[in-house]
């Protein structure tokens, strides 16, 4: 992939671009200037601050709601979005969702393991199929686009937690797509990376802020503190401005050295 001075002329498809880690991305991205795409399961009424505050950058900003895992919403989803913002160089495949309940793996069901694989697995693997599809169709006539994806897992990829074994699994997969998916698309020259992030302050780790609080205090991170959504963008941002162009495949770690093995 070529490096990129220039961002005006490049957008980005981010899903759950709306809220927490994935608004923290957007964000980014906006103010270095990229389009953007968003793809949230709200209704847009409901994000209308959030997109006029993007757009404040002077960048386009396009939004659709979607569940994403729901193939045929998937699918229209991102025909809008490809419709309104023209051919979409990159993808980040950031939406996510905890299991409902944390319950002991002796005890969790069988519904509760469908519904996030299908959201944080299933769901951005297609979408990962249908972006690149269009990408690579729309190079017929313009050969000159650069591509690239991104996939947003979690520590939990690598790191056993018992009271959510299906979050873990989910990340586990979304870790070899990347693998993958930068296989496959090698030949075109889309580098494919995905993003680790830690202990990051979203709603989605509200109701356990105490206990990470007492854990980051204890030195559960080497840098002793949270992580911060424009962690995870300015990372994001790196990757898509082509500073690793000899790269694909790979994890980036934003963790705060969280997983260092220490004595």
């Amino acid at each position: 992939m070529k490096s990129q001075s220039q961002s005006q002329s490049y957008s980005a498809l981010v899903t759950g671009g709306a809220r927490g880690i994935g608004l923290g991305i957007s964000t980014a991205l906006a103010q270095a200037g990229y389009n953007l795409a968003i793809i949230g399961s709200r209704a847009e009424n409901l994000v209308v601050d959030t997109l006029a505050s993007l757009r404040q950058t002077g960048v386009a900003v396009t939004y659709a709601q979607c569940d994403i895992a729901d193939r045929n919403a998937r699918e229209k989803a991102l025909e809008k979005l490809w419709q309104e913002l023209g051919p979409i160089n990159f993808l980040v495949n950031n939406a996510g969702i905890a299991p409902r309940v944390r319950a002991d793996i002796l005890d969790a069901t069988e519904e509760s393991f469908v519904e996030v694989m299908r959201t944080n697995l299933q769901g951005p693997y297609f979408l990962t199929q249908s972006f690149a599809r269009r990408l690579l169709a729309a190079r017929q006539s313009k050969p000159e686009l650069v591509g690239a994806i991104v996939n947003i897992s979690s520590i939990s990829a690598s790191t056993a937690s018992v009271s959510r074994g299906e979050y873990c699994l989910s990340k586990a997969g979304v870790s070899m797509a990347t693998r993958l998916w930068a296989a496959r698309l090698g030949e075109y020259n889309i580098p494919v990376y995905e993003i680790q992030p830690g202990i990051i302050q979203t709603d989605m780790t509200a109701a356990v802020t105490e206990k990470y609080d007492r854990l980051i205090q204890d030195g559960l991170c080497l840098q002793a503190r949270w992580g911060l959504p424009e962690d995870i963008g300015r990372a994001v941002l790196m990757l898509l401005r082509g500073d690793l162009a000899y790269s694909t495949g790979q994890v980036i770690m934003i963790d705060g050295g969280m997983n260092i093995p220490r004595l």
